[in-house]
């Protein structure tokens, strides 16, 4: 199912029990910010983007290693070099995903909208570890015509095979139903994103498939809260402008103990929205320094692409 209507979407998930697989990641894979400088190319529809004098590589590459360490505190990480002509590297999750489909380990490969990001999709050595080394079969949507930046533009709840998929010059209707496909989800709810947003995952996350964190001011899905809350019960935490600003909704958990994002996504946290994570939910509220990362126009979840 692959539908714009929120209300037949949400009736439909009620249906489906959350046994398609693992909520969570067995690992998760880095691409380290070599070469980080502004790409003028995403910078023409990235909003969050900084300007090129606050682009500071040496700060990005300490932060960077910094996250690596946290992060492997809960699953294995592995890294990547990064490229001085692919500087928006850092930000994979947009390019590679994993998913298992009927017991198949896929590695998936996103059409990026720009020639600088389309580049990355060529590496033979990410290509090369998963289809050689893991022998993963390998979806590659990298050559069609249809923007789908991957797990930027689809939010994906692993347990129930559910995702949801906002529309922009980065992802389409035919993107996003190539992406349904080959993540094999059983339903996909298709939205517009507000004019100036061009990812998904900025504005919403699905945490361990018990918790959704979401900024409905700036998602054209008018019901879309209703049906999280259908699917999440009380786990929903609607974010405001100013949490939302900070990058609170590009959050992530790679376990179902803790939630991670920014360390100033977590400090615009009002009291209200950590007690629903913490005491509500059950996440450790953890956090990593990102500044300098965050002058690329993304966050700790862009920076994440998780291995199933």
């Amino acid at each position: 199912m692959i539908t714009r209507d929120i209300a037949a979407l949400a009736a439909h998930v009620r249906t489906l029990a959350p046994d398609v697989g693992p909520a969570t990641a067995r690992a998760a894979f880095l691409v380290s910010p070599d070469g980080f400088m502004r790409a003028e190319q995403s910078a023409q529809d990235n909003r969050y983007m900084a300007g090129a004098d606050a682009f500071d590589a040496g700060a990005a590459l300490r932060e960077h290693h910094a996250l690596h360490r946290a992060l492997s505190e809960d699953v294995p990480v592995f890294c990547f070099p990064g490229c001085e002509a692919t500087p928006d590297a850092v930000f994979p999750n947009n390019v590679f995903a994993t998913a298992r489909v009927g017991g198949e380990p896929r590695l998936v490969i996103g059409r990026m909208r720009h020639p600088v990001r389309q580049r990355e999709a060529e590496r033979p050595d990410i290509r090369g570890f998963f289809r050689d080394t893991l022998g993963y079969a390998e979806v590659d949507l990298s050559t069609q015509p249809h923007p789908c930046e991957l797990t930027g533009a689809l939010v994906i709840d692993r347990a129930r095979g559910i995702g949801f998929c906002g529309l922009s010059e980065r992802c389409d209707e035919t993107g996003a139903a190539r992406m349904h496909e080959a993540f094999g989800l059983r339903a996909t709810l298709m939205f517009d994103l507000a004019a100036g947003e061009y990812h998904t995952n900025v504005l919403l996350a699905v945490l361990a498939g018990r918790a959704a964190v979401v900024c409905p001011d700036r998602l054209l899905a008018p019901g879309l809260v209703d049906a999280l809350r259908a699917i999440y019960g009380p786990h929903v935490v609607v974010l405001s402008a100013a949490e939302q600003a900070a990058f609170a909704g590009n959050a992530i958990a790679l376990t179902g103990n803790a939630v991670w994002m920014s360390r100033r996504a977590s400090a615009s946290l009002s009291g209200a929205s950590r007690r629903q994570l913490e005491t509500g939910a059950g996440f450790a509220v953890r956090s990593v320094g990102l500044d300098a990362i965050e002058a690329g126009g993304g966050s700790l979840r862009c920076c994440v692409a998780e291995v199933f």
